[in-house]
């Protein structure tokens, strides 16, 4: 389309009306078989009569670009040609530089959630079955906190709705052992944006962060990105290596997963916990617990939150991500009074505040007691998913892998003691062109080094019935 042409789309003639919509036709925007707006509803979206719009679908049915039925709205007609299709109104824009935050997010390694899609078995981490979001429980919250009767529709406070805060103070305090005031909760969307708040109120450009070694790798892009100078402490068994911490000086907090180290699931023993915390007060740095998955315990009792022996030092994340699902993008920080104002207001900032309606739904939820059955149901189906994981792994692959991180969570790392870590990218297509999906470990290192090819395995998105059969697959894949 030329740029008079354009003009007369945007003044809304019928000409212009016609070749803004075969543009849309020829270039996809609209598929054959799609519906297109009713003249009435499109008349007044631009402004025109009627009679104008119903010119310009006249002119396309008369071309067979779109066909109409009787009683029913026009359609865009089969088989038309891309090849109509005018340059992008985009076409020789001058380029902008980037900033340098998103400069240093373009030079991250991406693997976006869902991108290949047709895996009949995915051992993704962070997923959980569809089938186990409490459908019912939350249509009935969610429907009882839309037509409650609200003196005004409006911004909420940034920190969250009064009623979660108190359902979740309450919560905390029965399934963690945390006493906190509700006003020392924020709510936020899901535990990364509580990390991005983190390094946004708390790090400078060039500021040193502590993390974890491996680590989860959407918390260290945060931190990157934001051009945080990162110090990674390496983990065992036991969690982070805390006799491998650095000198205590100019650093503004470290980021651990104390309760279940992720990936490696290993847990914070008292005495790393006592040495962290000192580390801490030497530095006059803060500690960030991330404690994405506490709720899940299968052969070890419940371990304390490291925030009830921070003496004040420790920020608390929490999320329902693995207990509801990641798409409610619901989470919560417990801070430290003197951090609740700088927190709150550069949430606002951020994005004003969480969606109301959900977190009206979760505080109904946790009031009701619905929550917390909800989550002991869940301990238990994913218990067996982890219980058909391991045996599966037992039989199919015996002494060939070693497993850690199983007490805890809904992961597993799998150990190839066969192989080498640069095998993994390689094992993880081949595996994929079967139709399996697994996810090297490789990617949440900061630094490469030499060791045996590693997998962390999600179990907690698949019926335990159908992982049997994806191990036993995945053996049958992976060469001997």
């Amino acid at each position: 389309m030329v740029q008079s042409e354009r003009d007369t789309y945007r003044a809304g003639t019928a000409r212009g009306i016609y070749l803004g919509l075969r543009e849309q036709i020829a270039t996809g925007v609209y598929a054959p078989g799609d519906r297109l707006p009713s003249t009435r509803a499109l008349a007044e979206e631009l402004g025109v009569s009627r009679t104008t719009v119903t010119t310009a679908f006249d002119q396309l049915i008369s071309e067979g670009y779109v066909l109409v039925r009787q009683g029913a709205k026009a359609v865009v007609a089969g088989n038309i040609a891309s090849s109509e299709a005018a340059p992008s109104p985009t076409t020789g824009a001058p380029s902008r530089p980037l900033s340098a935050y998103a400069a240093r997010a373009m030079e991250m390694p991406v693997h976006f959630p869902g991108a290949a899609g047709g895996l009949k078995y995915d051992f993704r981490y962070g997923d959980v079955a569809p089938d186990d979001f409490p459908r019912l429980a939350w249509r009935k919250a969610m429907t009882a906190a839309i037509v409650a009767r609200r003196e005004r529709l409006g911004y909420g406070h940034p920190a969250g709705s009064l009623a979660l805060q108190q359902a979740l103070r309450g919560y905390l305090w029965r399934a963690r052992g945390i006493r906190c005031e509700a006003d020392q909760i924020v709510v936020v969307n899901g535990s990364q944006q509580a990390l991005d708040l983190c390094a946004r109120v708390l790090v400078d450009p060039g500021g040193k962060v502590l993390i974890e070694e491996p680590c989860y790798a959407m918390a260290r892009n945060v931190f990157v990105t934001l051009g945080a100078e990162l110090t990674p402490v390496p983990c065992d068994g036991d969690g982070i290596e805390t006799g491998r911490l650095p000198a205590p000086h100019g650093y503004s907090f470290a980021v651990v997963t104390p309760s279940h180290q992720f990936p490696l699931g290993g847990v914070l023993s008292a005495g790393r916990r006592r040495a962290l915390i000192e580390w801490a007060e030497a530095a006059n740095a803060l500690v960030v617990e991330d404690d994405y998955d506490g709720e899940y315990r299968y052969d070890v009792r419940p371990i304390p939150p490291l925030y009830l022996s921070g003496r004040g030092r420790v920020i608390y994340i929490g999320t329902v991500s693995k207990t509801l699902s990641p798409t409610l993008r619901l989470g919560y920080l417990v801070l430290p009074e003197a951090l609740v104002e700088p927190f709150v207001r550069c949430k606002q900032i951020a994005d004003r505040h969480s969606a109301t309606f959900e977190q009206d739904a979760l505080a109904s939820l946790i009031e009701s007691g619905a929550y917390e059955r909800h989550v002991r149901k869940m301990r238990r189906m994913n218990a067996e998913r982890r219980t058909a994981f391991l045996d599966a792994m037992t039989e199919y692959f015996g002494a060939r892998v070693e497993i850690v991180g199983t007490s805890a969570g809904l992961h597993v790392v799998v150990w190839f003691n066969d192989f080498l870590a640069h095998d993994e990218e390689s094992f993880a297509a081949t595996a994929r062109e079967a139709g399996i999906g697994i996810y090297p470990i490789s990617r949440l290192f900061s630094l490469a080094t030499e060791r045996r090819a590693g997998f962390v395995f999600g179990y907690a998105s698949m019926p335990a019935r159908n992982i049997p059969d994806g191990v036993r697959l995945l053996a049958k894949t992976l060469p001997r």
